[in-house]
């Protein structure tokens, strides 16, 4: 039965199918990838045995607590039916002896892992069946010919006219041979006409199903409060690049970041309803001990929200560490649901695709959000009035105006903006 896996989660939609009916399988053995409404959910073998049925195919939705396969396990006594089928999938041409306990053993051949299926993450078989490709035709660089993201695209850089994807039954021309019928139109000086493509349905399911529900009941029942300012981040820029070699002598990446989610967590200090929550009737304020710091992510599967848990208790590097986890993690697919529980006030950081301005929505139940553009030098007076070149950067935010009005955001924004143009002043508050 497909488990219960917590968050009210109903169903799930199967991603993909690691085995198939017939396969051995082996205790804690991944055995299929399903889609919840928060993230991927890896579903692994309870012990060993011998799978017998596959009852929801992949892209189908499973119900929780209904079947989603069967399996014979391997200390029981197995069927002549269950012995027959097996031995029918995995050795066609050789009858059965009566009694006869046919097994069938995992491949580990050259290029695939140990259950004979090429090893890749859930996001590179996204991409493979995205570009319509297969993985036996792709060379793998990893560890046991795992095949890696970059393997993929360096085979569609690569790819040769014969091997490019071309529908059913259609012959593919030469390079440098013109099809008969646009050549038989570039005789006659008329344009040859283009087929017409067919409209794509793809269902909303999983992450984007989840994401189109909460954004329309975020944006029609919470009034957004929305104010914009300019950051002067020079000094943090030149703060950061004083300190990148050190974050990398701990392997960590260190980005502005996490300067921008220990600032946030110090402003909360002085306007902490940003850091709160209503309840469902809208009668309480409950303020939050901790400030966990959402971050969004346009992960494959749709956005995304996992946060760092007690920013105000980790020092940058460790936010930092956590940062590079959880952004590792949105890559592959596979951020855990308890990175994306718990979620206290967030940052979308709509400059790393060049984004200047943005009207964030409100990721609820928190009551705050701001949208971060990018870094722009852009001359400034100082205080002299001379004209200097400074590093602009533009914040949006986005406050419940139920409970937070101008004013408030307005401070909390100030106190925020002075930590990140004055980066050592955080140190006076570090514990």
């Amino acid at each position: 039965m497909l488990p219960d896996i917590g968050e009210g989660i109903v169903e799930c939609e199967v991603v993909e199918w690691r085995v198939a009916e017939g396969e051995a399988i082996e205790e804690d053995q991944p055995l299929v990838d399903v889609m919840t409404d928060k993230a991927l959910v890896e579903i692994t073998a309870p012990e060993a045995g011998t799978v017998s049925k596959l009852y929801v195919p992949k892209g189908e939705v499973a119900k929780v607590h209904a079947p989603l396969f069967a399996y014979v396990p391997a200390h029981a006594g197995e069927s002549e039916e269950l012995v027959s089928a097996a031995a029918s999938r995995t050795e066609p041409d050789v009858p059965q002896t009566p009694g006869r306990r046919e097994s069938v053993e995992p491949a580990a051949s050259g290029g695939r892992g140990p259950y004979g299926r090429i090893p890749a993450s859930p996001a590179v078989r996204r991409l493979v069946r995205e570009h319509g490709l297969s993985l036996e035709a792709i060379a793998g660089s990893g560890k046991d010919g795992r095949v890696l993201k970059q393997d993929v695209l360096r085979y569609l850089e690569d790819e040769q006219p014969e091997h490019g994807q071309v529908e059913r039954g259609e012959a593919r021309p030469a390079r440098g041979v013109t099809p008969p019928a646009r050549r038989e139109a570039s005789q006659q000086g008329t344009a040859p006409r283009e087929p017409q493509g067919e409209v794509r349905v793809e269902p909303i399911r999983g992450v984007r199903a989840v994401m189109a529900r909460r954004m329309v009941e975020s944006a029609s029942t919470i009034p957004h409060f929305q104010y914009g300012e300019e950051v002067d981040v020079t000094e943090l820029l030149a703060l950061r690049e004083r300190l990148k070699p050190v974050a990398e002598t701990q392997q960590v990446r260190l980005t502005l970041m996490p300067f921008f989610m220990k600032a946030l967590a110090l402003a909360v200090r002085e306007e902490p309803i940003l850091n709160a929550r209503l309840n469902a009737e809208v009668t309480e304020i409950h303020y939050l001990p901790s400030v966990n710091v959402g971050m969004a992510v346009d992960s494959q599967s749709g956005l995304i929200v996992p946060n760092v848990k007690q920013v105000e208790q980790r020092s940058v590097l460790e936010v930092a560490r956590e940062i590079q986890r959880l952004t590792a993690d949105a890559r592959e697919g596979r951020v855990a649901q308890e990175d994306l529980k718990g979620g206290t006030i967030s940052i979308s950081n709509i400059g790393a695709f060049g984004g200047t301005y943005a009207a964030p929505i409100i990721n609820a139940p928190e009551l705050a959000i701001v949208a971060i553009g990018k870094s722009q030098w852009l001359p400034r007076f100082d205080d002299r009035g001379e004209v200097v070149r400074r590093a602009i950067m533009t914040v949006a935010w986005a406050g419940d105006h139920r409970v937070i009005d101008g004013g408030t955001i307005a401070r909390f924004c100030n106190a925020w903006k002075g930590y990140l143009e004055s980066p050592e002043t955080m140190l006076l508050h570090l514990g």
